[in-house]
């Protein structure tokens, strides 16, 4: 099992740039493919980006593609997503989350079986 926390979260104006962390517990950090999500208010949460037990491969959602940059440091149990040029439409919770059976490229298509979450950072982007 492990456990998530998130942090990095806050107040940005648009244009600017933010850097999400999210440390995960446990021995078996290279195990997980990692990701992070997001969602808005009134909406349903949202792939944003995956990677790769080995950091090798990443997937990201149309909307932030060039824009946000996933990476994963397994000495350090983390995983970071940084982000930039952001924009009012990027304001939401991000959650962190780890699947210890399924491919990054999976846990992006559909999100309801991963396997683990944080609690969420809040990203708020205003004009």
């Amino acid at each position: 099992q492990v456990q998530l926390v998130e942090s990095g979260g806050g107040l940005v104006q648009a244009g600017g740039s933010l850097r999400l962390s999210c440390a995960a517990s446990g021995r078996t950090f290279s195990s997980y493919a990692m990701g992070w999500f997001r969602q808005a208010p009134g909406k349903e949460r949202e792939f944003v980006a995956t990677i790769s037990r080995s950091g090798s491969n990443r997937y990201y959602a149309a909307s932030v593609k060039g824009r946000f940059t996933i990476s994963r440091d397994n000495a350090k149990n983390t995983v970071y997503l940084q982000m930039n040029s952001l924009k009012p439409e990027d304001t939401a919770v991000y959650y962190c989350a780890a699947d210890l059976i399924r491919s990054a490229q999976a846990m992006g298509i559909k999100n309801s079986d991963i396997n683990y979450w944080g609690k969420g950072t809040l990203v708020t982007v205003s004009l």
